[in-house]
């Protein structure tokens, strides 16, 4: 029995082949340790799988498993793996597909919430300093009215008619 590495498995163009499939040959091994987790899945014949210890459960679990066509074992990543056709005679026929890494919901939730609420609190703070200038600025007309106001009334109503006519509207 030969070993061989995944990438060393491609098929020919010559042999018949099932899309999205890697075909093992008769006799042939191949070693997969992936390094992101996912599915081997049999489409076609039976293969014998090893995988490297150490090996929990019963005391005759030694790894081994027959899968055979429509079967699927999941690999960790770094999790090493051997495999070859069950049948002596025929090939059998696999795909790998990685596993997606797993999206905390919660933390997607914890970001909708997060980037909104820094936005609010920038804003009460532009706004809150708004509200501080357009109060100081008020202040500072309201004070330039009343006390223009009384200086030029001083000076503007003097004695006389005059007089009468500024306190007549209200200087």
């Amino acid at each position: 029995m030969a070993s061989q590495t995944l990438t060393q498995t491609h098929q020919s163009l010559s042999a018949p082949a099932l899309p999205g499939t890697w075909k093992l040959a008769a006799g042939r091994a191949i070693t997969l340790q992936p390094s992101e987790a996912g599915i081997l899945r049999v489409a076609h014949g039976q293969m014998w799988a090893t995988f490297d210890g150490p090996h929990h459960g019963p005391r005759n679990d030694l790894g081994d498993h027959v899968i055979a066509t429509g079967g699927q074992l999941r690999l960790r990543a770094g999790q090493r793996l051997v495999v070859e056709a069950w049948d002596g005679q025929s090939p059998a026929y696999f795909s790998w597909d990685p596993l997606s890494a797993p999206v905390r919901v919660g933390a997607l939730r914890l970001a909708q919430v997060v980037q909104p609420l820094s936005d609010l609190r920038l804003a009460l703070a532009l706004g809150a300093g708004a509200v501080g200038r357009l109060v100081a600025g008020l202040a500072g007309l309201a004070w330039d009215l009343v006390a223009g106001r009384s200086r030029e009334g001083l000076a503007d109503c003097a004695f006389g008619a005059e007089a009468r006519a500024c306190r007549a509207y209200g200087a």
